[in-house]
């Protein structure tokens, strides 16, 4: 991969993960600060809902974190782009679909073909 393609998915990486940590900044101070008192039930399982969601959203935000800091570390090691199953190329259309990608879209697809297979 040449050095003008590394520095946009490191530079669109880094805006990427500088914007979830924002996030999941905001969200900690919101929830610490948050004292509401509910009357009515129906308003307090309506609040315990949203906050779940939310919950569940940053717990999915923070597997992408960990995944754009491994995405990061290949850059770093110069192994970025390359498969990790059987180590050709991944092709830049799937890098952009899905710059956190560790395998080309043939191993991905033999990856979940078998765990299909075993209902996984």
């Amino acid at each position: 991969m040449n050095k003008k393609n590394l520095e946009f998915f490191k530079k669109h990486l880094t805006e990427r993960l500088d914007e979830l940590l924002s996030h999941a900044d905001s969200t900690v101070t919101v929830m610490t600060q948050s004292k509401d008192r509910f009357a009515d039930p129906t308003d307090r399982a309506s609040h315990e809902a949203g906050r779940n969601f939310e919950l569940r959203i940053r717990d999915r935000e923070h597997k992408l974190i960990k995944k754009i800091k491994k995405a990061l570390d290949r850059i770093e090691n110069k192994t970025f782009g390359i498969c990790d199953t059987c180590e050709e190329a991944i092709s830049i259309e799937r890098l952009k679909a899905r710059p956190v990608t560790g395998q080309c879209i043939d191993c991905k697809k033999k990856e979940e073909n078998f765990e299909n297979a075993l209902g996984i």
